[in-house]
């Protein structure tokens, strides 16, 4: 076994840029931290997120502490700021869309036992607060990572990472 080399991994993945993107886009909500927006943006590109909607107090780009995260990526993936999330919400509702929210409710599911429909609108909150209220009637489903120790929540970058690569699965298949 050896590890490639920087060229091999930049000519694999570029054979990889002409695919399509996958029937998933992403709403973040008052995301505080840059750095977990620039995170957000690179997720998107790896797991070939079609579009990111910004909303809220969520920062956008050009800001360096967005750059220093995304490294690149907030030039690769189509994304756009709205403030007011529940606009975005219900157009892609008119678009049908399926709306998810990354939430612990009481109708949530695990999120490996959730099996979105093409196309789906993944919904990301605040790092505290997590979604707003006012989005959860126009929810059709809700997806958890199940916590094991006593905290009861990742960073959101991580579970957004968990859920994204498990919506990418399934669409992949």
């Amino acid at each position: 076994m050896r590890k490639l080399t920087h060229t091999e991994i930049v000519e694999r993945q570029l054979s990889k840029a002409t695919q399509s993107r996958l029937p998933l886009c992403v709403v973040v909500n008052d995301i505080r931290s840059l750095h977990n927006v620039g995170s957000i943006f690179r997720t998107c590109d790896g797991a070939g997120v079609e579009k990111l909607w910004l909303c809220g107090i969520t920062g956008y780009p050009p800001q360096s502490e967005i750059s220093k995260t995304a490294l690149g990526a907030e030039e690769r993936v189509a994304w756009e700021y709205q403030k007011d999330i529940v606009s975005v919400i219900k157009k892609l509702k008119q678009q049908h869309y399926q709306i998810v929210l990354l939430e612990q409710t009481e109708d949530s599911v695990m999120y490996e036992r959730f099996q979105p429909q093409a196309p789906t609108c993944l919904v990301i909150g605040n790092e505290i607060g997590g979604i707003s209220d006012e989005l959860l009637p126009l929810a059709d489903a809700a997806v958890e990572i199940e916590m094991q120790g006593i905290k009861n929540s990742l960073n959101v970058v991580v579970a957004f990472g968990i859920v994204v690569y498990h919506f990418h699965t399934c669409f992949r298949k």
